[in-house]
């Protein structure tokens, strides 16, 4: 199943002409600067902007077609906004039930119980939300969103009106939205952190349209987009939990290049986990190294190489068929006579473990 978009609005002297396919599940993140119509998007997703000719369809259902306009109110979805719009005169649980009211029991998917367990607000029901800080605003806002059993969640931007220790207190239940429950996720941010920790799809945008469409990991290393040349470029890495060294404190994650050794993370063994590798922290060797402080190495192929500036390069290579990336200088690109297909020997110096 797929959600399949095309709209075509002007609003002023900006014009948003897209058209979308992406999967109906996972978390989709749309991506760009902010004015490229990322909001737009969504709220043409959402019906409150209206253009003629769209069409909108999320699995089986057709929410827009040239002829055929379903208004917001019918459509099963949730909206949450950058800055969370709760009733003011209730407290969280009479936020969490206004919307529940509106919806029928047999088609009731998400129940009240189940969104405060995901979001971690049963402490804060009998709270006014001016009682609340701007991370738990946010948090019921979610709740709020999900109570109503929605087919599609889509959320603006959650997390910019947050600073970043309320953004780190956050996201934790994001990732839970994605663990435990089916209903597709639009996700719109310039955050590359936030869509690198979250994120199955991306979608890139820049004035008004769509540049790039694909699973993330692919993305983000695609040497043909902007992602891959940028100061903080890297690459995702999907790994398991497969043991634990008590007497280094570490924490061993297999991928299919190999393993990668992190200090100690409280994770059970075969939990799913991403990791994510800045191509400033991976270096080359042609040989594999012993005499090195470096644990994560492993072999890999060049998949192809490109120039960054008059001094470097950015190297993509697939280890086990996992793309990485690599930013060196060209000198040494040279001196190690790197190109497509050679085999070498990956080095990264550090790894972040995002979830």
């Amino acid at each position: 199943m797929s959600i399949e978009a095309r709209f075509h609005l002007a609003r002023g002297d900006f014009t948003l002409d897209v058209s979308l396919a992406i999967p109906a599940r996972g978390i989709s993140a749309i991506f760009g600067p902010s004015g490229c119509g990322k909001t737009t998007l969504l709220r043409a997703i959402a019906g409150l902007e209206q253009c003629d000719n769209g069409l909108l369809k999320i699995g089986e259902m057709n929410w827009q077609t040239a002829h055929h306009f379903v208004p917001t109110h019918q459509r099963p979805l949730g909206y949450v906004f950058q800055e969370p719009s709760l009733f003011a005169h209730l407290d969280v649980q009479g936020n969490l039930e206004y919307g529940v009211k509106r919806v029928p029991a047999t088609e009731r998917k998400v129940s009240i119980s189940k969104a405060i367990e995901l979001l971690g607000i049963g402490h804060l029901l009998q709270r006014r939300s001016d009682q609340l800080s701007g991370g738990e605003r946010q948090r019921v806002a979610i709740a709020r969103a999900l109570a109503v059993s929605p087919r599609i969640l889509l959320l603006d931007e959650p997390l910019a009106a947050l600073d970043q220790a309320r953004k780190q207190e956050i996201m934790p239940y994001l990732e839970s939205l994605h663990e435990e429950l089916e209903i597709p996720v639009i996700y719109v941010s310039h955050s590359p952190d936030e869509v690198a920790r979250l994120a199955d799809h991306l979608v890139l945008m820049d004035a008004g349209k769509i540049t790039a469409s694909g699973e993330i990991r692919d993305m983000l290393t695609r040497l043909d987009l902007p992602l891959a040349h940028d100061s903080e470029a890297g690459a995702l890495i999907e790994a398991v939990v497969a043991g634990h060294d008590d007497d280094y404190d570490l924490t061993y994650l297999d991928f299919p290049g190999g393993r990668f050794t992190v200090t100690r993370k409280s994770l059970p063994i075969g939990h799913a986990a991403r990791l994510r590798v800045a191509a400033r922290d991976v270096s080359l060797t042609l040989a594999h190294q012993v005499d090195t402080s470096i644990l994560n190495i492993f072999p890999a192929t060049i998949d192809a190489i490109t120039d960054e500036q008059s001094a470097q390069v950015t190297v993509r290579l697939l280890a086990g068929g996992t793309p990485v990336l690599s930013r060196i200088t060209r000198k040494s690109a040279t001196l190690l006579d790197l190109k497509p297909g050679k085999r070498v020997h990956v080095q990264a110096k550090s790894v972040a473990l995002l979830s």
